[in-house]
């Protein structure tokens, strides 16, 4: 998709109500399950998290609760993420302390001429 659809897409989105909302993600996942060329991929909390929304709207759950549900969900997904990456930059810094160091070159040797 390129960039202009995907912000024209965007900004309707954003003007509709989350009912409204709801029921064009209804008809873009049948599409998609029609027409998808590949399925969308989503990183694995993210799948969790859209599954638990699926789960609460099949439930009949109030919109206003879904909402404050997937908002706090959210929030927490962006605390793991950020947990994440600060494990990563401690594992790849004690990685870089604890790699070998290149032994030094040795001093090279003069040659001496022999006395004459």
């Amino acid at each position: 998709m390129n960039e202009i659809l995907f912000e024209r897409l965007k900004r309707k989105l954003e003007t509709l109500p989350d009912d409204r909302a709801y029921l064009v993600l209804d008809y873009v996942e049948f599409l998609e399950s029609k027409y998808a060329e590949r399925p969308a991929g989503a990183p694995p909390f993210q799948k969790a998290a859209e599954t638990l929304e699926d789960t609460l709207r099949a439930g009949r759950v109030p919109v206003t609760i879904i909402k404050g549900t997937m908002d706090a969900v959210a929030k927490a997904g962006k605390f793991l993420e950020g947990l994440a990456a600060a494990g990563k930059a401690v594992v790849e810094d004690v990685a870089r302390k604890t790699e070998p160091k290149p032994a030094a070159p040795a001093p090279p040797v003069e040659e001496k001429a022999p006395p004459a």
